[in-house]
């Protein structure tokens, strides 16, 4: 027998037939109960505009029973272009996952699919429907004529929920090489926008070249909305690892010097790239707020898609008002780029309070965890009297005790309360350590972004006096000859005042030795002797004086 499903209203004589089938005396299986699926109104399962719908589509993935075997179906309905599954077709997918062991036994069975398939659809993830199809039973023809197909946001839903699976745990490096990218791109949209503009008022006719430029605006704003939005999640994903990090009490050394790395040294590159190129990019979107209502007329679609349709980022205002506020601070909204900074700045301070906490030994928290651990493993191994002993050893109570020498003679008799006694005088120290009584010490405000700029101009200011050290030693020998840069003749004069606050009048002569840079000087009065040095900011000139400069060895 051959049945053939159709989407139009059953006839009354299939009806029939189909009564009188069931009514045969083979046993009904447990697809023949089901009551019959509605097929729903493709319109209406599209919009779910109610959060609690949309939050609903989250189920599967916290779900008690078979969790895997819904991610499974899921993964099913997510792995191809408009998915039109059976329960027969999920069926023979999930015998595989089954036999590998993703799913557990028993899953891939029809009932059990069924099942699978009904929740899901009362979840709104997967949408019913029908279509014609050759069955050669009446259970044969319900696996076969109900499709599933999925639903626009379980989709994405789903994609997501894949991507976090195979994301490591690990920090996310910042793309750091899409700040100058969005900066050309801005550019280059500007320059497009006006093209299209000057074409439009040459020759309005020429429908062909303001369709090409139309296609390279769209090109272009797309392109600089995805790196935006590849630069703002790398960052956002970046300083959610560092804020896990640096709030953990129980970080050991070795973690807190690779923190400390990456903190003082990545973060440092990343806050300079952002900040550099703030600017550029300010002033770029500054000059396209002129254009950039024509350029969202440009960029209107051609077509009727409707307002439910979404279309790709860049195409509303508010899509560019977003763009401006990563980047500018307005009244009332702080930008992520000054947000940035803050963030920067409180995990560093939080990094600092972690050193302390775990160098500075007070309490019983991060300093001892060492000890605790092995205090751990002692009582792990230990009898029942030992732990006892070992418990009184490391955290029993005992008794205050007196380190003062006692007195030469006490008549204090022995019934005399401890009040009524003889006293002891004991010398009171106000700075002693033990004293935690609150004083009006005024606090040092940390700036851990200033300290690693001061850091930064310490290592440029050392560089460049090496290099002018190195300059000296390499012009000792021909000194007239050459022509010192601004910074060597700064330290060539130095040397000099030091020597010359030296000289000895009788006898005629004095030097001064720089041990760092090896160099050493040697002044000797020569009366009508004439030495010039030339230098990129000027000369010098030493009269009745004669100038060595020597390179240590």
């Amino acid at each position: 027998m051959r049945i053939t499903g159709r989407t139009r209203p059953r006839s009354p004589a299939f009806a029939a037939n189909r009564w009188l089938l069931t009514r045969s005396s083979r046993p009904l299986s447990v697809v023949d109960k089901l009551p019959p699926v509605e097929v729903a109104d493709a319109a209406e399962s599209d919009q779910l505009d109610d959060a609690e719908d949309r939050l609903r589509l989250y189920t599967y993935l916290t779900a008690r029973e078979a969790r895997r075997t819904h991610f499974a179906i899921m993964r099913l309905f997510s792995s191809t272009l408009m998915a039109d599954l059976s329960a027969i077709d999920v069926s023979s997918a999930l015998a595989v996952a089954e036999r590998e062991g993703r799913i557990d036994p028993g899953e891939a069975a029809i009932d059990k699919v069924l099942d699978r398939l009904r929740q899901l659809t009362e979840w709104r993830n997967l949408l019913p429907g029908r279509r014609e199809t050759n069955a050669r039973s009446i259970a044969e023809f319900h696996h076969g004529s109900v499709r599933y197909q999925v639903n626009k946001l379980a989709l994405r839903i789903h994609r997501d929920a894949e991507a976090v699976l195979g994301i490591p745990l690990g920090a996310r490096e910042v793309s750091r090489e899409m700040l100058p990218a969005i900066q050309r791109g801005l550019e280059i949209i500007r320059r497009i926008a006006v093209d299209s503009f000057a074409a439009e008022s040459v020759n309005a006719s020429d429908t062909a070249a303001q369709t090409r430029l139309r296609e390279q605006l769209s090109e272009q704003v797309t392109t600089l909305f995805l790196q935006h939005g590849e630069l703002a999640a790398t960052v956002r994903d970046f300083y959610a690892y560092v804020g896990q990090v640096v709030a953990r009490h129980d970080l050991n050394p070795e973690e807190i010097a690779g923190l400390r790395g990456l903190l003082v040294e990545y973060i440092q590159l990343v806050i300079d790239d952002v900040l550099r190129f703030t600017a550029a990019i300010t002033v770029a979107l500054s000059k396209l707020q002129s254009v950039l209502p024509a350029v969202l007329r440009l960029l209107a679609p051609t077509a009727d898609l409707g307002e439910s349709t979404e279309r790709a980022r860049g195409r509303a205002q508010s899509d560019w008002q977003g763009l401006a506020d990563w980047f500018i601070s307005r009244p009332g909204k702080v930008s992520q780029v000054d947000a940035l900074r803050d963030a920067t700045s409180k995990a560093i301070g939080s990094l600092l309070a972690n050193v302390k906490r775990s160098t500075g030994g007070a309490g019983v928290s991060p300093g001892h965890r060492g000890e605790l651990l092995r205090l751990a493993q002692r009582f792990d191994v230990s009898t029942v009297e030992t732990a006892h002993i070992l418990y009184a050893e490391a955290f029993g109570l005992w008794p205050a005790r007196h380190w003062n020498l006692a007195p030469d003679a006490d008549d204090t008799l022995p019934t005399a309360a401890w009040g009524e006694g003889a006293k002891t005088r004991v010398t009171v120290s106000v700075s002693s350590p033990g004293d935690r009584s609150a004083r009006r010490v005024s606090k040092i405000a940390e700036d851990p972004i200033g300290e690693q700029l001061a850091l930064r101009e310490s290592e440029r200011l050392a560089s460049e006096r090496e290099a002018a050290w190195a300059e000296l030693r390499a012009a000792s020998a021909r000194l007239e000859e050459v022509t010192l840069s601004a910074g060597a003749l700064v330290i060539f004069y130095d040397l000099l005042r030091r020597a010359l606050s030296q000289l000895d009048p009788a006898k005629g002569t004095s030097q001064f030795t720089l041990t760092p840079a090896r160099l050493r000087v040697r002044v000797h009065s020569r009366p009508g002797k004439t030495v010039s040095v030339r230098a990129e900011s000027g000369r010098l000139t030493l009269a009745d004086v004669g100038v060595q400069l020597l390179v240590l060895g």
